[in-house]
C-alpha cells in the first residue's frame, strides 16, 4: 500500500461513525439480494469528506485507483472525489488519463451515488467535445452501474442545452428491469424539460405509455397537476 494511501485510510477511520455506518448499510440497500449488497460502510458524511479533499488534492493517480480498490464506500467515494477534482483542473493528457482510468474501473464506481457525482464530471466533460460511442457501449452493458454511468454522463450535455444523446440513450433503456435506471432516465428527461419542456414532451408523447411507471414519475415531478395526471392515466395523446 502506497504510505499517502495508508494516510487516508487512517485519517478516515478516525473519522468513523458505527451509528452512521448502520444507517447507510440500510439507506444503500446492502442486504442479500439487493443493489448494494455487501457494501461496507465506515460512517462518514459527505460534507465531512468533501473538507478533505484540498489536503489530499496531490494524490497520485495510481493511488486514487488503489483507494477506489477499497471494501469500504466513503474510500471509493473520496477516491472519486480526488479523481474529478484533478480532472476539472488537469491538462488535456491528465483529462484524458483520469478519462480512461475511471472507465477502467467501473466494477468499483458500484453504487448511485458513486455513479452521480462523478459520471457527468468525467465521462461526460470528457466527451463533451468527442464521439460519444461510449456511451452506446455502457448503456448496452450488463452491469447496471455502467448504464447508469452512461445515463448520468449526459448530464454535463443537457447543462449546455444538447439533449439528443440523453433522449436516444433514455429510449435505449425504456425496457430497463432495473428501477435505480428507471429514476436515472426520468431524472434526466425532467432536467430536459427544465431547460426545453417542448423537447421533454415531444420524447413523452411518443413513449410515456410504455415507460416504467417510475420513469415517467420522475420524468413528469414538475409538471402542473392536471398535466401530470393527464399522462399518468394515459390522457396525452400519443406522437403529437
Amino acid at each position: 500500500m502506497y504510505p499517502f494511501v495508508k494516510q487516508i485510510k487512517e485519517e478516515l477511520s478516525q473519522l468513523a461513525d458505527e451509528s452512521i455506518a448502520l444507517n447507510s448499510q440500510r439507506f444503500f440497500k446492502t442486504g442479500p439480494g439487493d443493489y448494494g449488497e455487501g457494501d461496507l460502510f465506515l460512517g462518514i458524511r459527505v460534507p465531512v469528506l468533501r473538507k478533505l479533499i484540498p489536503q489530499y488534492k496531490n494524490t497520485t493517480l495510481e493511488q486514487i485507483l488503489e483507494l477506489l480498490k477499497s471494501p469500504y464506500h466513503e474510500e471509493r467515494l473520496f477516491a472519486l472525489f480526488l479523481l474529478v477534482g484533478q480532472f476539472s483542473k488537469g491538462s488535456a493528457e491528465e483529462r484524458k488519463q483520469r478519462y480512461h482510468a475511471y472507465l477502467g474501473h467501473t466494477k468499483y464506481i458500484n453504487n448511485w451515488d458513486l455513479v452521480d457525482t462523478s459520471a457527468e464530471h468525467i465521462v461526460g466533460a470528457y466527451l463533451m467535445a468527442r464521439d460519444r460511442s461510449p456511451l452506446y457501449q455502457l448503456v448496452r452493458s450488463k452491469d447496471l452501474w455502467e448504464r447508469r454511468i452512461a445515463v448520468l454522463a449526459t448530464f454535463y450535455f443537457i447543462k449546455r442545452n444538447e439533449y439528443q444523446d440523453t433522449l436516444q440513450i433514455a429510449e435505449l433503456l425504456l425496457n430497463d428491469s432495473e428501477d435505480l435506471i428507471h429514476k436515472a432516465v426520468g431524472w434526466m428527461l425532467r432536467e430536459i424539460g427544465k431547460r426545453n419542456l417542448k423537447a421533454e414532451e415531444s420524447f413523452l408523447r411518443q413513449h410515456y405509455q410504455q415507460m416504467p411507471r417510475t420513469m415517467l414519475r420522475y420524468a413528469i415531478e414538475k409538471f402542473e397537476e392536471k398535466k401530470r395526471q393527464n399522462y399518468l392515466y394515459g390522457r396525452i395523446p400519443l406522437g403529437e
